[in-house]
C-alpha cells in the first residue's frame, strides 16, 4: 500500500490550471496533502500561490483540472468545503472599528457558534486575552495576524489555508506565529501555508516550490536539499566582492552566484574543486580570502530550480 493511500488525503489537486485571458496563473499543478501535514507553498509574489488556494476553496473556478478537499468535489459543491475549513487571507478580513472580542464573536456567529466559552477559549489559546477589548485599528500587524488566525479556527476546522500569514512582521513575531500553527497541528489540524520566506519553509512537513504558475518540486525540506547532490555549494570570501561576483557569473562552469551578506554563495557542478575556483577569482584583480564548502539551503534549491525552468 502506498503512503498516500495509507494516510487520509485531505486535499487532492490534479492538473489544476487557471487562465485569465492569455495569462496562465496556475499551470497544470498536481499534488496531495495528507492529514496532519503542514504543506508549505513556497514562491515569490505572483507565482500562483494565492490563485491555487482560491481554487481549492471554490472561490475561483479552474480552467482545467479537478479538486477534492476533505473528500468533497470542490467544483461541484464548494459551500460545504468553505464551512469546514479555516481561511486566513493576506488582507486579514477584519473589522477595524470593532474590538478583538467583537470580531471573534462575529465570526463565531457566522459559523453558528453561540457558545461564549469557545470564544474565550480561542482568545486564550491565541494569546489575545489582554487585547480583547482593543479596537483592531489600534493594533500592530502582529496582533492583527493573531486575530485573523483566531477567526479562522473559531469553528474548529480540520483544515487551515493560511495565505502569506506572516507578511509584514519581524522575524521574532514570525517565529511566534509559527508556534501557533504547530499548536493547531498538534491538535490534529492539517495546514496549507503559502510563503515567500525561505526560512519558513523549514518549518513545514513538505514544501512545494512554485515559479510562474508551475509546481517545480514537492518534497520534504531535507529531500529538496538532497536534490542538490550533483552540485557543490561554496561560501566564498573575496575582496573586492562585487567584481568577484561579476567575474564568477560570467564563467561557463559556474551554475549560480548570489550575494549572501558579507560573502558570495556559489553553486558549481560536483567536479569543480577549490583550486579551480581560486584560479578563476584571482585571474582578475580580486583576492581570495576564504573558500569553504557549505550545506545547501532551500534558497539554493529554489534558485537552482527557477534558473533551470
Amino acid at each position: 500500500m502506498s503512503f498516500e493511500t495509507a494516510m487520509e488525503i485531505v486535499i487532492k489537486a490534479e492538473n489544476l490550471t487557471k487562465r485569465f485571458g492569455d495569462f496562465t496563473a496556475v499551470n497544470s499543478v498536481s499534488f496531495s496533502v495528507q492529514k496532519g501535514e503542514i504543506l508549505g507553498y513556497l514562491g515569490p509574489n505572483g507565482s500562483g500561490k494565492t490563485t491555487t488556494i482560491r481554487m481549492l476553496l471554490g472561490l475561483l473556478t479552474p480552467s482545467a483540472g479537478s479538486i477534492e478537499v476533505l473528500g468533497i468535489n470542490v467544483q461541484q459543491n464548494p459551500e460545504p468545503v468553505r464551512q469546514q475549513v479555516g481561511y486566513m487571507s493576506q488582507k486579514f478580513s477584519l473589522y477595524h472599528d470593532m474590538t478583538v472580542e467583537e470580531n471573534l464573536a462575529f465570526y463565531a456567529g457566522v459559523y453558528g457558534i453561540v457558545n461564549r466559552q469557545r470564544i474565550n477559549a480561542v482568545l486564550e489559546e491565541i494569546g489575545l486575552t489582554e487585547v480583547k477589548r482593543s479596537l483592531v485599528q489600534n493594533l500592530s500587524t502582529g496582533w492583527r495576524q493573531r486575530l485573523a488566525l483566531a477567526t479562522s479556527i473559531i469553528h474548529q476546522p480540520p483544515l487551515l489555508f493560511l495565505d502569506e500569514p506572516t507578511g509584514g512582521v519581524d522575524p521574532a513575531a514570525r517565529r511566534a506565529f509559527w508556534d501557533l500553527i504547530y499548536q493547531q497541528v498538534e491538535q490534529g489540524v492539517t495546514a496549507l501555508v503559502t510563503t515567500h520566506y525561505m526560512d519558513e519553509a523549514e518549518y513545514c512537513t513538505r514544501v512545494g516550490i512554485m515559479q510562474s504558475g508551475r509546481l517545480l518540486a514537492l518534497d520534504t525540506p531535507q529531500g529538496l536539499k538532497k536534490s542538490m547532490a550533483s552540485t557543490t555549494i561554496w561560501d566564498i570570501h573575496a575582496t573586492p566582492l562585487l567584481p568577484t561576483l561579476t567575474r564568477l557569473e560570467k564563467h561557463p562552469n559556474i551554475l549560480l552566484v548570489r550575494l549572501a551578506s558579507d560573502h558570495l554563495s556559489v553553486i558549481t557542478a560536483k567536479d569543480m574543486d577549490k583550486k579551480s575556483l581560486e584560479h578563476i577569482i584571482e585571474q582578475g584583480n580580486s583576492k581570495c580570502v576564504q573558500i569553504e564548502e557549505a550545506e545547501p539551503s532551500l534558497e539554493d534549491v529554489f534558485l537552482t530550480l527557477a534558473g533551470n525552468n
